[in-house]
């Protein structure tokens, strides 16, 4: 495997979200980052998730690895992680990506295909945080044929299986440490579904408290063509954020 030849390490300007409301306008582009893989989060989000919740040497947990961009930013800056996915193209992409040497950049990465409803791998106890980003239901299929994949199932199915997500990221979790989940919503039939606060219960139910809800601002939703014409013509409002909810165990 070709290492990845990199000529910037970290972003510009960057500086700890200190509110609620999080709006990265440009994705990021440093080191191995890009937005190649359909649905992935801004690097600036992981980023500022680590170094709140986390420091140099802890180990994080990303069971929604996809494109790998927790991986990156993990190895970035000093925190050990397992990346977890159950699609062979993802984990071929997460390897792709940590592919890489810089002298700032120690973390350890460890990855596994796996079902993120089933971590027995991992030990109770164990994970000092939890960063990831599943898919929202059936909106983007990241596969076509993985029955294991959540991205297949719809939205009351889906939540089902978040259920043992959420049961199974409380387990590994140290006591007193966070668990950082960012979830979307969707429509049906011009009507808001609130998916992303269905699965914030979820994982209250399973023990966990929540700490922050983080309105994450989405800047690829102008409403343009096709979208214009049917906002307007069917009377609905194009969803332009995401929340990011922070959990403690």
């Amino acid at each position: 495997m070709v290492r990845n030849k990199i000529t910037k390490w970290e972003p510009d300007d960057f500086e700890l979200e200190m509110t609620t409301h999080w709006s990265f306008p440009k994705r990021g582009d440093w080191a191995t980052h890009d937005a190649k893989w359909r649905g992935n989060w801004s690097p600036y989000v992981p980023r500022n998730i680590l170094l709140r919740y986390s420091k140099e040497g802890d180990l994080v947990l990303d069971q929604f690895a996809g494109g790998g961009t927790t991986l990156v930013e993990a190895k970035l800056l000093n925190r050990n992680i397992i990346g977890v996915d159950i699609n062979d193209i993802a984990i071929s992409r997460c390897k792709e990506k940590i592919n890489f040497e810089h002298e700032c950049a120690n973390g350890k990465v460890y990855i596994h295909k796996a079902d993120a409803r089933n971590l027995d791998f991992i030990p109770n106890d164990s994970i000092d945080l939890i960063c990831t980003h599943p898919p929202y239901a059936d909106i983007i299929k990241y596969s076509e044929d993985i029955e294991e994949d959540l991205s297949h199932l719809k939205i009351k199915d889906f939540l089902g299986e978040m259920k043992k997500v959420a049961d199974e990221s409380y387990r590994v979790l140290k006591k007193d440490k966070f668990c950082a989940i960012l979830m979307g919503d969707t429509r049906q039939k011009g009507c808001m579904i609130p998916m992303s606060f269905d699965v914030m219960r979820i994982f209250e139910k399973s023990g966990f408290k929540l700490k922050e809800i983080i309105i994450k601002e989405q800047h690829n939703c102008k409403a343009t063509g096709y979208w214009k014409t049917n906002s307007i013509k069917y009377n609905f409002l194009l969803i332009a954020h995401e929340y990011l909810f922070v959990f403690k165990k």
